[in-house]
């Protein structure tokens, strides 16, 4: 019989009551019992950052915290980064800069680039390295990443939300052949 305990967590600006496993971590609770798949499962040992969301304002590793941990926390995934349909400064840089390849990292390095710029709002190159340290881009989309973080910080990030592309609207895409400008 497996153990359950009783949570309180205000995730994304939303409060959820839940019942989950004593073992359980906050990544499981994040993506099966809630339904917030932006969270990416990866390395499930602290390595690779794709799982990385806001726990009070902290950058956690969700795989590493048991979901017990977080009781009365308030937690920020991907998803609660954006307002509706609109985009921040921070996520249109993403897609401006083509720091977007393959998108598996994407959600973890934009929640951990939201918690530097949260602390550090002007940082430098050295302190987006050191503040993007812990996530992992397979595709080695690293310079794109990091000058994504400068273009918003540079931009004024809290100027509001941006309006996004529609789904499946190509156009905003940087075309990987065309040729340099």
């Amino acid at each position: 019989m497996t153990e359950t305990v009783s949570i309180a967590l205000e995730v994304n600006g939303r409060e959820r009551a839940l019942d989950v496993s004593a073992h359980h971590t906050l990544l499981e609770v994040l993506r099966a019992d809630i339904g917030l798949t932006g969270t990416k499962e990866c390395c499930l040992v602290g390595e690779c950052g794709a799982c990385t969301v806001l726990v009070d304002g902290r950058s956690v590793d969700a795989c590493l915290m048991l979901a017990a941990e977080a009781d009365g926390a308030a937690i920020m995934t991907v998803e609660g980064l954006a307002t509706g349909a609109r985009l921040t400064p921070l996520q249109q840089a993403f897609l401006d800069t083509g720091a977007a390849q393959c998108g598996f990292c994407i959600p973890g390095q934009l929640v951990s680039a939201e918690a530097l710029l949260a602390t550090t709002p002007h940082p430098t190159r050295a302190e987006v390295e050191e503040g993007l340290a812990g996530n992992l881009c397979r595709c080695a989309g690293y310079e794109q990443i990091i000058e994504a973080v400068l273009a918003a910080a540079a931009g004024g990030r809290k100027a509001g939300p941006v309006a996004s592309p529609a789904v499946g609207d190509r156009s905003a895409v940087p075309d990987a052949n065309a040729a340099p400008q």
